[in-house]
């Protein structure tokens, strides 16, 4: 049985633990926050507003981070010195410099350390990165990736707004975007962005170039009250691959339309894509490879640098 600590019981922590509770052999035996309120819906949990104490007290197997972007280098390196396995919420840290020091830590005292990067286990997504390795639809020509939203007003202590300690929509929404093609296509050739950024709002809209095609990118937090939204379109030789309000279609030149989130609706050869939860996705592959030996190499350090890298010049 794998002990479960977690840090952060903030909006993501949602996400990672019904995952945890639902999975066998793992046990959620031990949460952290500074905000006692935020935990009282966990009355079964031991419940700590000291990290430290925490893991002193605690006999944890697994540390889950779901803290604000500028506290997650410096506690995993503090829970992986104590021989504790760490998976992280998405980004690493702002600085670049972080990766090289989270991973070095993983792996002086030999544990498995995982940035979520949830993109990267999203059937929708995946199903991208499949018909371009396999070229089921022909060459890649372009693509387009947006994710949008109204500005946050939820965060402790406000700091989604504060660009030191978020980064902002280029660190809190676009690097899923951007993490996920340097994962389904390589580094880009070049890429231009625009920015209008104020204290109310952030918005980027950005063109990646590759040798043959483009992709452009939205992310944004309005200062109107906008819905959330994300979603793609990718077009290919054969066929456009949208994804829009949670459903995957595929357009095939030859005039078949294809439902690839139920499956096939005029045609045959629907993909017929799982319903799953991307978080659990990542949380059961991170801790599969905490139970085999295997180091979770979905995600590399060498790609996590150069996504900084190009945030970091937007």
């Amino acid at each position: 049985m794998l002990k479960i600590g977690l840090v952060g019981v903030g909006g993501i922590s949602g996400e990672h633990i019904p995952v945890w509770e639902a999975m066998e052999n793992v046990e959620l035996s031990a949460i952290c926050d500074i905000r006692t309120e935020r935990m009282e819906r966990y009355p079964e949990k031991h419940r700590y507003t000291d990290f430290n104490e925490m893991l002193e007290k605690e006999d944890i197997d697994i540390l889950d981070i779901c803290l604000p972007t500028y506290l997650h280098a410096d506690f995993a390196v503090n829970a992986m010195e104590k021989g504790i396995h760490v998976i992280c919420e998405k980004p690493v840290s702002l600085k670049k410099e972080d990766v090289d020091r989270v991973y070095s830590v993983a792996q002086k005292m030999n544990v498995k350390f995982m940035v979520a990067q949830v993109l990267r286990f999203w059937p929708e997504y995946e199903l991208i990165k499949e018909i371009y390795d396999t070229g089921k639809y022909g060459m890649l020509l372009s693509g387009y990736m947006n994710r949008l939203g109204t500005c946050p007003k939820w965060s402790w202590d406000n700091w989604m707004k504060d660009p030191l300690r978020s980064g902002l929509v280029p660190y809190d929404l676009h690097v899923h975007d951007l993490d996920f093609m340097i994962y389904a296509f390589g580094q880009p050739i070049s890429m231009q962005s625009h920015r209008s950024k104020r204290p109310e709002q952030d918005y980027i809209s950005a063109i990646y170039n590759y040798e043959d095609f483009f992709i452009t990118a939205e992310a944004a937090w309005y200062a109107a009250p906008m819905p959330f939204n994300a979603g793609f379109r990718f077009q290919f030789e054969e066929a456009l691959i949208t994804y829009v309000d949670g459903k995957c279609i595929a357009y095939q030149n030859d005039n078949t339309i294809l439902d690839l989130s139920l499956g096939e609706v005029g045609g045959s050869g629907s993909l017929n894509l799982p319903r799953t939860n991307a978080y659990a996705n990542e949380i059961h592959y991170f801790t599969d490879c905490v139970l085999t030996g295997k180091f979770p190499d979905k995600i590399r350090p060498a790609e996590l640098e150069t996504v900084i890298g190009i945030l970091n010049e937007i």
